[in-house]
């Protein structure tokens, strides 16, 4: 990703969903105004989710995901539909599309998906990729579609492009309201403020470049008309000192958080890039709760460290090395603690005691939930890496988070 892009965690999951040859990728060449995805006559030219980042009038920078057809066959169609499966749980809006080949009795698993999709409770559009749009058949389809599925679908004519203007409408319609006021700082810092960031430039940010949350915070203060100074740990004591009057806010790495709260003024805030991403990406009470139930944890428990990003540990790696040194110091060097990172997530989370998240900078925040949703399905506490690390330096009741 270059630095001049929104990053794929900020931007809204449009996926694509129906069966092989429906024209979904059609679709998304029209909406895209692209040749995005590979189009082909043989049903199941997409064998794996294409993601297409976009930045689309009214509705901002997106990702459009063109998926495998849900009536895939074979024991090589059933991964395929697996991985169908997956981009539910990134997906913000949700376009099904039913060709006007489809036979009207023949509609039963465009109204499983549909339900699918309400119960994960995804805005839908319902498309008939039509190519007579006139036609009693269709008119017959459109009807049948409205019956069977519970919505009225656009007609679409995914090889000429008419109808991708109305798609467009429907699509900023549904657009979450609460999408456009989510902010990672939230009500900790306003116009005028001075906000000091703490941030170690150590193996997890290579040399010339700056981790995505600290980057992303940097952009929402400047938006903000924050005044905003930078350090690193080793001239925090310094930078303070420089400063005309204390900071209103300190956002700090977590893995400094301890050493930074023992030197900061009594009137600054405090918070850490982790702990927003709690708020901004997740459930910040739910987040909490579960980080106090550590202390419940014995040498026999299981924990489940999940980590957005792939890549090799270092030693000042903060998920892979950091939280298991405290976890096996304070509770036992007999926890068992696995880790998983990327889009794999155990299906059998029931087996652990406790879930620790990373700030999930990589992730849109409907993926987030929809990991909390399952932790919670199974009754499974779930935490988040900043807050674990205010919790071991014993000041997790004395860090500040958002209002939301």
């Amino acid at each position: 990703m270059s630095m001049d892009q929104t990053p794929r965690g900020q931007r809204l999951h449009i996926s694509v969903f129906g069966k092989r040859n429906a024209g979904k990728s059609t679709l998304i060449n029209g909406l895209t105004n692209q040749e995005t995805a590979l189009v082909s006559p043989v049903p199941g030219t997409t064998t794996d989710p294409v993601y297409k980042a976009m930045e689309v009038p009214g509705i901002g920078p997106c990702v459009f995901i063109d998926t495998p057809g849900f009536d895939d066959d074979g024991e090589l169609g059933k991964k395929r539909i697996e991985k169908t499966w997956d981009v539910l749980g990134k997906t913000d809006l949700a376009l099904l599309v039913v060709s006007q080949e489809e036979k009207i009795t023949n509609l039963e698993e465009e109204k499983q998906w549909m339900l699918r999709l309400r119960k994960e409770k995804i805005p839908v559009l319902v498309i008939l990729n039509a190519w007579d749009v006139k036609a009693k058949e269709t008119k017959d389809l459109k009807d049948q579609i409205k019956k069977i599925i519970g919505a009225s679908p656009l007609l679409v004519n995914g090889k000429e492009g008419t109808g991708i203007k109305e798609i467009l409408n429907g699509l900023i319609s549904m657009i979450p309201e609460e999408d456009h006021q989510i902010s990672i700082t939230g009500d900790l810092a306003t116009a005028g403020d001075h906000v000091l960031l703490v941030m170690p430039q150590d193996t997890q940010a290579p040399k010339g470049r700056l981790i995505l949350p600290q980057v992303q915070t940097i952009r929402e203060l400047l938006d903000k008309k924050c005044i905003v100074t930078s350090c690193t740990p080793d001239t925090y004591v310094q930078a303070l000192e420089t400063l005309r009057k204390e900071p209103k806010l300190i956002i700090t790495d977590s893995s400094v958080f301890k050493g930074v709260y023992e030197r900061k003024p009594k009137k600054s805030l405090l918070t850490s890039f982790s702990v927003l991403f709690a708020g901004y990406k997740g459930d910040m009470d739910y987040f909490i709760k579960s980080a106090n139930k550590i202390k419940d944890l014995t040498e026999h428990s299981k924990v489940l460290i999940a980590e957005a990003c792939t890549h090799a540990a270092e030693k000042e790696d903060i998920g892979r090395v950091k939280i298991p040194a405290l976890l096996k110091k304070n509770i036992g060097s007999g926890i068992t603690i696995d880790i998983v990172s990327g889009i794999d997530f155990l299906k059998d989370l029931e087996t652990y005691d406790l879930v620790i998240h990373c700030g999930g900078c990589m992730f849109n925040r409907k993926y987030v939930l929809h990991r909390i949703d399952r932790a919670k399905e199974k009754k499974v506490p779930m935490t988040n890496y900043g807050i674990v690390m205010a919790y071991f330096a014993g000041i997790l009741d004395k860090i500040s988070v958002p209002s939301r």
